[in-house]
C-alpha cells in the first residue's frame, strides 16, 4: 500500500512538472546582428538561461544583421506586432545607429522592456603591433588620426563613439578618425587579427579569448574600474580623461498589452536572478545593470538625448 502511495505522489509530481513545462512560454529572440557579436552573445545567453531554468520551454534565436541593428529593428517592428512571445536584443549601438542612419524606425516603434547588462569597451591591437601601450596609440592618433585605421561595430554605435571620444580626449580631431565599421564582432575580429587595421574597439568579452591566447594585445579598457582579471589599465589610469560603458537591452513587440509587457518583464526579472545568469555575467565580464519598466523608459530617453549630443560633437549627426 505504501509503495502505491509513493508511486502516486511521484506520478503526480511528474505530471505537475510536465504541466509547468508545457505552460512555460516559447520565445523567439531576434539578435539584429551577425553571429559572434555582443547582441548575438546576449541573445544566446538568454536562450540558454531561460531554457535551463525552465522559464521557457523553447527559445529560438534569429540573426538579422545590418545597419547597426536598424534592419532587424524595422523587420521586428513590422512583422511581430502584438506577438507577446517575441523579443529583440538592442542597446547603445542601436541608439547610435538610429540617429546616424536617420532611421525611419526607432525604439518608439517597439516596447522597451529592460536594460540587462553593461560592458566595458576594450582597445586592442594585433600582438605584432608596434603600439605597445595606449599612449603609443594615442600619440599616433594625435599625429595623424586618418592614418590609424580602427575596426569596430556599426557606424554610430558604441565602438564608433568610443573611437571618436578617444580621439577627442587625446587631442586629435574626432571627425578625422579612420573608423572601419563591421556589422558583426566576428568580422571586426578577423580584420584585426589579419592586420587589415591598426587597432580595434569592441566589448571586452568579444576580445577576451584572443587576448588570453596572446594573439591580441589589450591596451586599455574604457570603464571606471579595471576589468576583473585584466592587467590592462583603464583609460583614466593611463591619463586619458574618458570613460564609457556599453549597455544592452531587451524590447518586446509593438502593440502588446500592458499585461503581456508585465509578464515579459516578470520573466526577465526571474531570469537575471538565476545562478545560470550570474554565471553568464561572470564568464563574459558583464555588469548586472538590470533596470525595467518605467524606470528604464526614463533612463532610455536620457541615453538617447545624451547619445545625440555625443554623435553631433564628433560629426556623425548633423
Amino acid at each position: 500500500m505504501k509503495s502505491l502511495i509513493v508511486g502516486a505522489f511521484v506520478a503526480l509530481a511528474l505530471a505537475s512538472t510536465s504541466a509547468l513545462a508545457q505552460s512555460a512560454p516559447a520565445y523567439e529572440i531576434m539578435a539584429p546582428a551577425s553571429p559572434g557579436g555582443g547582441w548575438d552573445q546576449t541573445a544566446r545567453a538568454m536562450q540558454a538561461t531561460l531554457q535551463d531554468s525552465k522559464l521557457a520551454r523553447n527559445v529560438q534565436v534569429v540573426n538579422v544583421p545590418g545597419a547597426g541593428g536598424t534592419i532587424g529593428l524595422a523587420q521586428f517592428a513590422s512583422t511581430k506586432a502584438g506577438n507577446a512571445d517575441a523579443m529583440l536584443v538592442g542597446g547603445y549601438v542601436m541608439v547610435g545607429a538610429i540617429l546616424t542612419n536617420n532611421s525611419p524606425v526607432s525604439l518608439d516603434d517597439v516596447t522597451p522592456l529592460a536594460r540587462l547588462t553593461g560592458e566595458d569597451e576594450a582597445i586592442v591591437v594585433p600582438a605584432s603591433s608596434p603600439y605597445k601601450t595606449i599612449a603609443d596609440l594615442a600619440a599616433a592618433m594625435k599625429e595623424n588620426p586618418g592614418a590609424v585605421a580602427i575596426a569596430g561595430g556599426s557606424a554610430g554605435g558604441t565602438d564608433h563613439i568610443a573611437a571618436g571620444l578617444l580621439a577627442q580626449a587625446v587631442g586629435a580631431d574626432p571627425k578625422a578618425i579612420n573608423y572601419i565599421a563591421f556589422s558583426g564582432g566576428g568580422e571586426a575580429l578577423a580584420a584585426i587579427l589579419g592586420q587589415q587595421v591598426a587597432a580595434g574597439i569592441s566589448g571586452y568579452g568579444e576580445f577576451e579569448a584572443q587576448v588570453k591566447a596572446g594573439t591580441l594585445r589589450l591596451l586599455a579598457t574604457t570603464g571606471e574600474k579595471r576589468v576583473t582579471g585584466s592587467e590592462a589599465p583603464t583609460l583614466k589610469e593611463a591619463g586619458i580623461d574618458m570613460a564609457l560603458q556599453n549597455w544592452r537591452m531587451v524590447a518586446g513587440a509593438p502593440g502588446i498589452t500592458a499585461e503581456q509587457k508585465a509578464a515579459l518583464i516578470a520573466n526577465l526579472e526571474k531570469m537575471v536572478a538565476t545562478p545560470e545568469w550570474q554565471a553568464v555575467l561572470q564568464r563574459n565580464n558583464w555588469t548586472n545593470t538590470f533596470l525595467a519598466g518605467d524606470a528604464f523608459q526614463t533612463e532610455l530617453a536620457k541615453n538617447i538625448a545624451d547619445t545625440k549630443k555625443v554623435l553631433t560633437a564628433i560629426g556623425l549627426v548633423q
